[in-house]
């Protein structure tokens, strides 16, 4: 993602290991990035998916199982409702996997509230300093 035109890597948040949420599969690993880019949102979404595509990402049914899947949470204040492209992500605050990373990066934006609505949902964070946690 560093790699791409006119952007770069503000922060990183820890890994988290999570079981996927209306699917069945194999565990996920998720982190939240903070970009900073002068690619319009459109641009950034097609350039994550050509990225997903790359990692052998198929998309045979809604939710499948998949080797690589990058959302847009937040795109600044935008607010976007298309076809393609929904910001800010629906489902984000229903998801420990997107809450607990994205609590590290913008701990003001994400509420107690939020936290405790997902509580339910099992979620490890990963030490990073052990490659075989990731």
């Amino acid at each position: 993602i560093d790699q791409l035109p006119h952007t770069r890597v503000l922060q990183c948040s820890s890994f988290y290991r999570s079981a996927p949420v209306d699917a069945t599969g194999p565990d996920y690993i998720n982190a939240v990035i903070h970009l900073e880019t002068r690619l319009n949102a459109y641009e950034a979404l097609k350039a994550f998916q050509s990225f997903e595509n790359l990692a052998g990402r198929e998309r045979p049914y809604r939710n499948a199982p998949r080797t690589l899947d990058i959302d847009i949470l937040l795109f600044g204040d935008a607010s976007i409702q298309s076809p393609v492209l929904t910001v800010p992500h629906p489902r984000m605050r229903a998801r420990a996997f997107v809450l607990k990373p994205l609590s590290e990066l913008l701990p003001g934006w994400v509420t107690p509230q939020d936290l405790q609505s997902v509580q339910s949902q099992a979620i490890e964070k990963l030490d990073a300093s052990r490659s075989d946690d990731l």
